[in-house]
């Protein structure tokens, strides 16, 4: 249960449901609300898939590296900390509207901007491995680690169908509110996993 909880709030901190609405409202300023949600859906499921797919292949990759599961602890742990602290201090990394808007005349909004890299970036995919390595060979865990991502992506395309009242009701204050309250408890989830990958390599050193 507890390994469980802390995969949720995990990937629910990461990908931050309220802090997607703005960009997917700019984003999907041209089309109707039928529209909205078409590609809301669509975005959900691929970014399913993109996070599966990242989760099945990425560690048989870092194994071919020969990168540590602590090792990625550390390094996951400061990406992280680095994206948390900009969501408390209120300067995202993510796409900004201006150029999620060019996207529109490029190409599908579904896949690009938003499933890969809004809904699923960098620290989702970190978060992905970092927590399948703490599931090692157990397939209940490997499968709470699946489950949860797919359970905060589903909150997400629930969230983006309506963003457009969550706007309204929230307000671009009471989203930034909600922002930084995500960027606090990712930060003590980032300290804590560069905390735990280094006392295990000092452990591993005989230091």
């Amino acid at each position: 249960m507890e390994f469980a909880a802390t995969s949720f709030l995990a990937f629910i901190v990461i990908m931050d449901p309220i802090g997607l609405v703005p960009i997917f409202l700019t984003v999907t300023s041209d089309y109707t609300e039928d529209e909205r949600r078409g590609i809301a859906r669509r975005a959900s499921v691929a970014a399913v898939l993109i996070l599966t797919l990242f989760g099945l292949f990425g560690g048989p990759l870092l194994d071919y590296l020969g990168i540590s599961l602590d090792a990625l602890r550390i390094a996951g742990g400061l990406l992280l900390f680095k994206l948390a602290w900009d969501m408390v201090v209120g300067q995202r990394a993510r796409t900004t509207p201006e150029e999620a808007k060019d996207a529109v005349e490029r190409e599908d909004v579904a896949v690009f901007p938003l499933a890969l890299p809004l809904l699923v970036g960098p620290g989702a995919m970190t978060t992905m491995l970092v927590l399948l390595g703490e599931a090692g060979r157990r397939p209940s865990y490997v499968a709470i680690v699946f489950g949860s991502a797919a359970v905060v992506i589903m909150v997400d395309w629930l969230t983006l169908r309506v963003a457009g009242r969550i706007n309204r009701r929230l307000g671009r204050t009471g989203i930034n509110v909600a922002t930084r309250i995500l960027g606090i408890i990712l930060t003590a989830l980032s300290v804590q996993l560069v905390a735990d990958g280094a006392l295990n390599l000092l452990r591993a050193s005989g230091v």
